[in-house]
């Protein structure tokens, strides 16, 4: 299998409204750190997994209606608890929806939060 990844970052704010959360209910803010990982089993005609530039790129444009805004204002995110998981997943869902998957056999998106603690989903785009 083989892989490639990209990375990025963003700065938003937001709130996390469940007492679950503790301090969190309340607003804060995070730089969020991004690493998209693109996998498949062999490499394409190009000998490449995917084109690095052209998916930092993507992933960039995906990012930016999120930098520097308070996540609880953004309509696409209306109602959603925006844990580093389900951030994670959102962007992970954007990237697949948005790119060439030819050939591809999984992306996965981690997020991390801190030096310390981050979180991750995976698309298997081979079922």
């Amino acid at each position: 299998m083989f892989s490639v990844t990209v990375g990025s970052r963003f700065m938003c704010a937001h709130s996390l409204p469940d007492p679950f959360f503790g301090p969190a209910q309340q607003l804060h803010g995070v730089t969020y750190v991004v690493e998209a990982t693109f996998e498949r089993r062999e490499l394409d005609e190009h000998n490449v997994v995917v084109d690095i530039g052209a998916a930092t790129e993507q992933l960039r444009a995906i990012l930016a209606p999120l930098d520097y805004r308070n996540l609880d204002d953004v309509e696409e995110l209306a109602g959603i608890l925006t844990t580093t998981e389900r951030m994670a997943q959102h962007i992970a869902e954007r990237l697949t929806a948005t790119m060439d998957l030819t050939g591809l056999h999984a992306v996965q998106v981690l997020l991390r939060e801190h030096a310390d603690a981050w979180a991750s989903y995976r698309i298997d785009l081979s079922a």
